[in-house]
């Protein structure tokens, strides 16, 4: 980031400063999928807790580098979390169009968190300094009719974390290597 500084010269000169931008480590984590209260919630808490891939929610996480904390006394930045699911999880039409692999309205969402999970989270790479900024971009462009198994959070994960670090298809490499 280039910042101006004036001179205390009689005339304001601009002087560019660079400011380093830092790095973002950059995490996928597995959540239980999200269903309507009841035998389906429960369901899908039990396959979390039993680790089944395919029925679990992934989301990528960036981490900022701890080093771009200004002074000590302030907390570090909090890590962002980008993931795509639909629209309204929790309703009964959106748990039967997910099993009938009909297209329904999704949803990017971005928020923060104080820290990374200490389960079910792996690191997958480091990013450059502009990661928030891309992964925005790549969220406002990314098509919000959700179809569970051709176009939905393992999609957006893969599609995201290249995005950032390069790396294809993650979610399949992690999973071959055994990281249930």
């Amino acid at each position: 980031m280039i910042q101006s500084r004036m001179s205390s010269a009689s005339t304001p000169t601009p002087t560019a400063v660079a400011r380093p931008a830092g790095r973002y480590a950059v995490y996928v984590a597995a959540v239980p999928l999200r269903a309507p209260q009841g035998p389906a919630q429960a369901l899908m808490s039990s396959a979390y807790s039993l680790g089944l891939w395919d029925l679990q929610h992934f989301m990528v996480l960036l981490r900022p580098d701890p080093a771009r904390t200004r002074t000590q006394e302030q907390e570090p930045e909090p890590s962002l979390v980008f993931d795509f699911q639909p629209l309204d999880p929790e309703d009964a039409l959106a748990a039967f169009s997910v099993l009938s692999r009909s297209k329904i309205p999704g949803v990017v969402r971005r928020r923060t968190l104080r820290r990374i999970p200490d389960r079910r989270s792996w690191f997958v790479g480091l990013s450059d300094g502009g990661a928030a900024d891309a992964a925005e971009r790549f969220s406002e462009r990314w098509p919000t009719d959700l179809v569970v198994g051709n176009h939905d959070c393992r999609d957006y994960t893969n599609g995201l974390v290249e995005v950032l670090t390069g790396q294809k298809r993650v979610l399949d490499s992690l999973r071959s290597a055994g990281r249930q």
